[in-house]
């Protein structure tokens, strides 16, 4: 199997179980993922205007840099002037369409097929909701909004104006989940019982998005089983392939509190903190000496001079703030159990406190079982004893190497860009409706958490 032509699949639905499953106990070698016949080449290029231009944003515009025969982002909305200038030279995007909020993007007549909404948690609705009505396609990145109800809204105004929305569950375009999935749906295991499903986000990934970052307030965000972790929520249902029935979920804020604040800190890290040198979570040590996670910072194009900008922010916003003595409400560790259709089990598990980042999954069948990393997994033949493994690194990843999320942001990509130039949304792997079931899963794990009670989760 080559990764591009892994990254050309799509839904994945319509696989065809080999005819004998004997055949694949024998040798799981021989499941390889096909391309998909269903990508045409465009005779002109789909437009898109992106409405927030920092990280996700620039993910999403690159796919255009490196591929302009199929889609050309020709505006940008975004508020910081830095980043929207440096967007707009990017794309060479003329100063008409160079806006300072969605709102003004909205109030002009329809100037392109589609939106790509890369903004904050907050500021996913409404924007897609008047997009929808304005005729435009949609790229919606994670999570869909705040609350079911408003999922709920979204797939309602899809069904009502007949648009594509996409929402950015790129994992399921990563190459290791593609592969996964084949070999469930192949026989290869048997019948699938179980999956237990880890998140490690990693010690400091966690300090500096949920104890200082952007999501650490879930109420003005959304929580972080559906901010981290709907990706998660959405990868167990497609990989089990059935609705879910109901969650159980436990967790809570343990350790990023102010009772657990060191003897001797301070309120932010430049303060004279007693224990800076030794504190895992020293911004200066995080930011300013290993000079990490600074693609949240509008950092100057010449490197003599970001130190300093560096310092800047570290005074002034919450990314300088002593992780114990912040305002943040998100759990640091949440673990969940869910029953699907047909008894079938899943175990998820999020945690803030490791050393390490990406997905652990283990998928236990009748007949075998599965042991992976998101780079490779091992499969296990109960019947003949033989385990064989199955790595990513060794295939051609040369147009997507660099790419997140496994490979899969360019993936989503490229089959939302067919998805618009067909007006076809079965092009998608994940479309609005699949989006929807696994919403509703985080939704639900929420309230199991705070109520303590098992939630049904039936649509």
């Amino acid at each position: 199997m080559e990764r591009r032509d892994a990254l050309k699949m799509i839904g994945l639905g319509g696989i065809a179980i080999p005819a004998s499953i004997e055949s694949i106990f024998q040798n799981s070698e021989n499941i390889e993922l096909e391309k998909n016949p269903r990508h045409v080449s465009l005779q002109k290029a789909i437009t898109a205007i992106t409405l927030g231009a920092g990280a996700r944003g620039n993910t999403y515009g690159n796919y255009a840099i490196n591929n302009p025969n199929e889609i050309k982002i020709v505006g940008v909305a975004e508020p910081i002037a830095l980043r929207n200038e440096r967007y707009a030279k990017k794309h060479n995007i003329p100063e008409s369409h160079r806006f300072t909020t969605w709102e003004h993007v909205l109030q002009k007549p329809k100037m392109a097929d589609a939106i790509i909404i890369t903004m904050p948690d907050d500021l996913h609705y409404e924007p897609c909701m008047q997009a929808l009505a304005k005729g435009y396609d949609i790229l919606l990145e994670k999570p869909m909004a705040q609350t079911e109800q408003q999922c709920r809204n979204i797939l309602a105004q899809v069904k009502k104006t007949g648009r594509i929305v996409a929402v950015c569950h790129v994992l399921r375009y990563a190459p290791y989940f593609i592969k996964l999935r084949k070999m469930i749906q192949s026989g290869a295991i048997g019948e699938l019982i179980s999956i237990n499903h880890f998140e490690p986000i990693e010690h400091i990934h966690m300090s500096h998005s949920f104890v200082r970052g952007n999501w650490h307030n879930s109420k003005q965000t959304t929580p972080i089983i559906l901010a981290k972790s709907c990706h998660d929520m959405d990868i167990m249902r497609w990989l089990v392939d059935k609705p879910s029935k109901s969650i159980a979920a436990f967790g809570s804020l343990k350790w990023f509190r102010k009772e657990n604040a060191p003897e001797g800190s301070t309120a932010r890290c430049m303060d004279g903190c007693a224990i800076e040198s030794t504190c895992p979570y020293s911004a200066l040590k995080i930011y300013h000496r290993k000079r990490t996670w600074t693609y949240v910072f509008d950092l100057p194009e010449d490197k003599a001079l970001q130190g300093d900008a560096i310092l800047k922010y570290l005074r002034e916003t919450n990314y300088g703030r002593c992780v114990y003595k912040m305002d943040n409400d998100q759990a640091d560790h949440y673990v969940s159990s869910i029953l699907f259709d047909q008894d079938i089990t899943a175990n998820f598990s999020m945690e803030a406190f490791t050393s390490y980042h990406g997905r652990r999954t283990r998928v236990m069948g009748s007949m075998g079982d599965i042991v992976g990393d998101m780079e490779k997994f091992t499969h296990t033949n109960f019947r003949t004893g033989e385990s064989k493994e199955w790595n990513s690194k060794s295939d051609d990843d040369s147009i997507y190497k660099n790419h997140g999320h496994g490979g899969g942001d360019f993936g989503l990509m490229k089959d939302w860009v067919q998805a618009v130039a067909q007006h076809d949304a079965t092009l998608l792997t994940s479309t609005i409706d699949a989006s929807i079931d696994s919403h509703i899963m985080a939704f639900s794990a929420e309230k199991s958490r705070l109520k303590k009670k098992i939630i049904d989760t039936k649509i």
